[in-house]
């Protein structure tokens, strides 16, 4: 193959070294550890393409607001597909003329046996996916754009928890396991050295016996089985294009065309936010010190554009990363306290929890 172009789709969660929240999202100290430690497997992942004959690489940031790493970073010369709101979401920037795909740095669904900061796009929304009937995270979600552009998924990234549900349907594909989870919490990892240097062999490894890994094993017509955390959201869920009801909590999407289906589920993600009910009210008296003061007061944790969610009882339950809302922070003369989202609306401070 003279030319060689591949795709690579990266999370932050299945990366060696990051077992907490803090690490998946700004600001602070340990979320610019944890994009220095994302950066690593990427560019490992791009070194071994490249040692394999990749001619061109795209990388999409699939994580969080989808821009954590700095382009000029990169290795190869790759682009870089970053911001939110992109309509193929994860798989961004893939179409007919990519040749391989790779998946770096995944996690485990919110269903499954427990990995390290588990999720599936949206916990608050999502509690389970099933793709023809077996259980699947991001991955199995994610292979259907991969299979709609006739490209294989070559190489798959993360905990040990993440390959086994991956295997399923990318059955040849190269995996990379580079920690073991204890919990969702909690995992025993490697040295972050260790796990660039299996990624960078297991990438070259995958492009060089590209032509023995087939595309997704994802029979046609595919179904989509989403479990909603409530009836509310099912009911949402419904009003998108090709989205049914099947209970009273779960909707199925599907089709013969693997892109539709993907993009339907995509929809279901983001109008299933407006049922979440989880605007906050922020306490006035912060509200008035933070226009005093100039401190930015605390706002929730937030992370993957796939939706985290951090289990600590001392703080709320987060909604997904991108879209997540934060205290604004002008005093709004007077008025009630507003939430200012990521998207530039502004939406009036309630609770509805």
């Amino acid at each position: 193959m003279n030319n060689m172009r591949l795709f690579i789709s990266f999370d932050m969660e299945g990366v060696a070294g990051i077992v907490d929240w803090s690490q998946c999202r700004p600001p602070g100290q340990p979320y610019e550890e944890g994009r220095a430690l994302l950066l690593g497997e990427v560019n490992a992942a791009i070194d071994g393409a490249l040692a394999a004959g990749a001619t061109e690489i795209v990388c999409n940031d699939s994580h969080g607001a989808m821009n954590n790493l700095d382009p000029a970073a990169l290795h190869g010369r790759a682009s870089y597909v970053a911001g939110r709101h992109k309509p193929l979401y994860m798989m961004e920037g893939m179409d007919a003329s990519v040749d391989a795909v790779f998946f770096v740095g995944y996690h485990g669904s919110i269903s499954g046996a427990s990995s390290v900061l588990s999720h599936t796009y949206n916990p608050s929304v999502i509690s389970r996916v099933m793709l023809n009937g077996t259980e699947c995270g991001e991955s199995g979600i994610n292979a259907l754009v991969a299979l709609a552009c006739a490209a294989p998924v070559a190489l798959i990234t993360g905990d040990h928890q993440t390959i086994t549900e991956g295997s399923h349907f990318l059955k040849e594909a190269e995996r990379v396991v580079v920690k073991e989870s204890i919990t969702r919490f909690a995992a025993v990892q490697a040295h972050p050295l260790t796990a660039r240097e299996v990624i960078r062999k297991g990438a070259e490894e995958a492009l060089r016996r590209l032509d023995a890994i087939p595309l997704p094993d994802i029979a046609l017509p595919a179904r989509l089985d989403v479990e909603m955390q409530t009836a509310d959201m099912a009911q949402v869920a419904s009003w998108v294009k090709g989205v049914e009801r099947s209970g009273t909590r779960q909707v199925a999407i599907e089709g013969s065309d693997p892109l539709a289906v993907f993009r339907s589920f995509v929809a279901l993600t983001y109008i299933t936010r407006q049922a979440e009910g989880r605007l906050r009210q922020l306490a006035p008296l912060a509200h008035a010190a933070d226009a005093t003061t100039g401190v930015r007061p605390q706002r929730p944790p937030d992370a993957h554009g796939s939706g985290d969610g951090e289990d600590d009882h001392a703080k709320p339950e987060p909604r997904v990363g991108e879209e997540q809302e934060q205290a604004d922070d002008h005093p709004n003369n007077g008025g009630p306290p507003q939430l200012w989202c990521h998207d530039g609306s502004i939406h009036p401070g309630w609770d509805t929890r």
